[in-house]
């Protein structure tokens, strides 16, 4: 939320904490990874905790993407959890 969004959006997902590797990757509309955020979580091993990231519309070198669609990925342990799409409107 918000979707669209202009900067920035905020990114939530649930997992339950049993891997110290979760990712949201980021991909422009020709499959192109730009982004890789990693998430950092924190709270008790087994319980259902909510966390959210904050995507600010740039790539990997910190320069700004063009407006468009967007598709983000939720990866726990390399693997693809779920995925969503965004609009970025400037």
């Amino acid at each position: 939320y918000p979707n669209p969004f202009n900067p920035e959006t905020t990114i939530s997902f649930s997992v339950t904490q049993t891997s110290s590797f979760v990712t949201i990757d980021i991909f422009n509309l020709k499959g192109q990874k730009i982004k890789l955020i990693p998430v950092n979580l924190s709270g008790v091993e087994g319980e259902r905790h909510i966390y959210t990231v904050t995507w600010n519309g740039t790539d990997e070198n910190d320069q700004p993407v063009a407006s468009g669609i967007y598709f983000y990925q939720l990866s726990v342990d390399d693997k693809v959890i779920a995925s969503k799409k965004c609009l970025l409107l400037k």
